[in-house]
């Protein structure tokens, strides 16, 4: 039988890990709080795109949602609503909801350094009066997240600072990553995607963008 070879190099526990990174500063500590006071609501309201992450039994999944800036309403100080807008069907963080109600956010907007983070719990609605309230070209959401909001905090401008990330002279041109139809095609042995499928997106996308 084979001995267990143990990595001396992997922290295991969290007093190890606690030692490595030594006490975190008082105000990282005091941004946190169990609510949306007026500061932050100024930050959801001004994000017209927010990461979405939740766990399920098929595992984690984070997804992207995006709409103009307030598309996610501060119902009140420990609710938020999000419109669950079109997409592909998959559903996955959808269905994880429907298993474990946990969720994270992380809203950004363009030009700002600082991000908010959002822990809590989901619930899927499709009151008509909650679906009234988010029509977007005469058209409304499938169903709506309901967020009971855990504990909010901003995230400092490091990361966004080290990557850069609203510098437009890094912006990467798309024609220097494959395109949606080449990935289809290349994990598909050319059975779906293609160009045929690059030339007909701009005109699907227009279609049924909402």
């Amino acid at each position: 039988m084979n001995a267990t070879i143990r990595d001396p190099n992997l922290i295991t526990d969290e007093s190890a890990l606690e030692a490595l990174y030594g006490t975190p500063s008082e105000p990282s500590l005091r941004k946190e709080v169990d609510h949306i006071p007026p500061v932050y609501r100024a930050f959801v309201e001004a994000a017209p795109f927010v990461a979405l992450a939740t766990a399920g039994p098929g595992g984690l999944d984070v997804s992207p949602r995006g709409d103009p800036p307030g598309f996610v309403v501060v119902s009140d100080e420990h609710t938020l609503l999000i419109p669950d807008r079109r997409g592909n069907n998959r559903i996955d963080s959808l269905r994880n909801l429907i298993h474990d109600p946990r969720l994270a956010l992380l809203f950004l907007i363009p030009g700002v350094g600082e991000t908010l983070r959002v822990n809590g719990r989901g619930a899927i609605s499709v009151a008509p009066e909650l679906l009234a309230r988010f029509p977007a070209q005469n058209k409304l959401p499938r169903s709506v997240i309901i967020v009971s909001v855990d504990r909010v905090y901003f995230q400092c401008q490091k990361a966004l600072v080290r990557s850069d990330l609203w510098n437009p002279a890094k912006h990467v041109p798309r024609s220097a990553l494959p395109s949606a139809g080449m990935i289809l095609a290349a994990l598909t042995d050319g059975a779906v995607g293609g160009t045929i499928y690059d030339a007909a997106y701009p005109e699907r996308l227009r279609q049924t963008i909402y």
